[in-house]
C-alpha cells in the first residue's frame, strides 16, 4: 500500500543574484511564473498526497491569489511563511507537516527547480522507502578539484565518487522532523541542505538517487535563458 506523501516546496528565497526586482520564483517562464511548473508536476503526481507551500512574509496571500487560485493547484495544504535561511524555511515547512496526524515521507523541492518530473518523483519514492533518507543527484560531468585557502588544488576525487545534489530531498517524516527539531537547537548552525542535517543531527548516511542533468536550480538570468530552451523542447514534446 501507497504511504503518505507530502511536499514542501520551498518559494520564501531572496534571489539576489538573478539581479531583478522581481524574486526569481514568480519571474515568468512562457508565460508562467518559474514556481508554477514544479507545482504543476506535485499537483498531478500520482505520489504525492499534498503539498506545504513556504513562502517569503506577507506574500501568502498574493501567491494563494496569483499561483494556486489561478492555476487550480488543489494539492495545496498549507501555504506558510518562510525563514531568514533556507533551513529555516524548512522548518517552517516541517511544523505545518508535523501537525498532520499521519506517518509518510517528505519531499523537500526548491521551488527554483522548474523541471522536476513524475520519473524523479517515482524514483525518490521508490528510494526512500528502502533507505528512509535519500536525495536526487547526477554525477558530476566535470573533474572536480578541492582547494586550500589560497584556491591550490589540494585533491583531485575520482569523478565516479562525485555527484551534484539536487532535489527534492526525500525523508521518512519522523526521521526529518527530529532531525531539524535538533538542528534548531543549535547555536551555530551550517548547513547547505537537508541530507546534510540528517547525516549531521542523526548520524544517518544518505542514498542518493538519480535525478536529471535538466532538474536545474534556476539561480542567475544565465539559467533562465537554459531554462526557456528546455522548457521549449518539452513543450514540443507535449
Amino acid at each position: 500500500m501507497k504511504r503518505h506523501c507530502t511536499a514542501i516546496v520551498l518559494a520564501a528565497g531572496q534571489g539576489r543574484r538573478m539581479g531583478t526586482a522581481v524574486q526569481k520564483q514568480y519571474l515568468e517562464l512562457k508565460g508562467k511564473p518559474l514556481l508554477y511548473y514544479s507545482l504543476k508536476v506535485f499537483e498531478d503526481s500520482e505520489v504525492i498526497d499534498d503539498i506545504i507551500l513556504v513562502v517569503g512574509k506577507d506574500q501568502e496571500e498574493f501567491v494563494r491569489a496569483e499561483i494556486v487560485e489561478k492555476y487550480h493547484i488543489t494539492k495545496i495544504w498549507k501555504i506558510v511563511s518562510g525563514g531568514d535561511e533556507r533551513y529555516a524555511s524548512v522548518w517552517r515547512g516541517l511544523e505545518a507537516a508535523g501537525s498532520m496526524e499521519t506517518e509518510g515521507y517528505v519531499f523537500i523541492h526548491d521551488g527554483a527547480r522548474p523541471f522536476i518530473d513524475e520519473g524523479i518523483i517515482k524514483r525518490g519514492y521508490d528510494t526512500v522507502l528502502k533507505y528512509k533518507a535519500c536525495a536526487a543527484g547526477m554525477p558530476s560531468k566535470d573533474t572536480v578539484k578541492r582547494v586550500d585557502d589560497q584556491q591550490f588544488a589540494k585533491e583531485t576525487p575520482e569523478r565516479k565518487y562525485v555527484w551534484l545534489v539536487q532535489t527534492p530531498q526525500i525523508f521518512e517524516r519522523s526521521l526529518i522532523i527530529q532531525a531539524y527539531s535538533r538542528l534548531m537547537r543549535e547555536e551555530n548552525i551550517n548547513v547547505t541542505d537537508d541530507a546534510m542535517v540528517v547525516e549531521q543531527m542523526m548520524k544517518m548516511p544518505v542514498k542518493l538517487f538519480k535525478g536529471d542533468y535538466e532538474n536545474i536550480k534556476v539561480t542567475t538570468p544565465e539559467d533562465m535563458e537554459i531554462a526557456n530552451v528546455f522548457l521549449g523542447k518539452r513543450l514540443k514534446k507535449v
